[in-house]
């Protein structure tokens, strides 16, 4: 997939989107966000996430049980020396986080997305 880079994006969401990096833990806002809305990519706007799927897995990284359909592709990253699948952002191949299995019901995933990828947009 070629990636679309939106001009406006800090250094940092460049690095985290587009160089597989990640911020440091506890450093985003949305870590207590707990408003009703919606999580979208910061680079294309692709919605991603509704926020009753938002709970605190006491990572440092805004977590999720579930995404909205379709929204990510995934990949394996050995970049820690193991195994682990991280995600992207199917429209504008915007890298995300890390998908794991330690997460609540009902799918037991965890989605750790870097929140600097994130924008919230409450419901109207």
């Amino acid at each position: 997939m070629k990636k679309k880079i939106n001009l406006n994006l800090t250094s940092e969401q460049k690095l985290v989107l587009f160089e597989d990096g990640t911020e440091l833990p506890g450093s985003s806002e949305l870590n207590t966000e707990k408003r009703e809305g919606t999580y979208h990519c910061v680079n294309c706007g692709e919605r991603l996430f509704d926020s009753n799927t938002k709970y605190e897995s006491g990572s440092g990284w805004p977590s999720f049980y579930q995404s909205l359909p379709d929204v990510f592709e995934t990949k394996t990253d050995y970049l820690l020396g193991y195994a682990r699948i991280e995600y992207h952002c199917r429209k504008c191949g915007g890298h995300h986080g890390h998908i794991f299995e330690d997460g609540p019901k009902p799918t037991g995933k965890r989605y750790c997305n870097n929140g600097a990828c994130l924008i919230f947009k409450l419901k109207k």
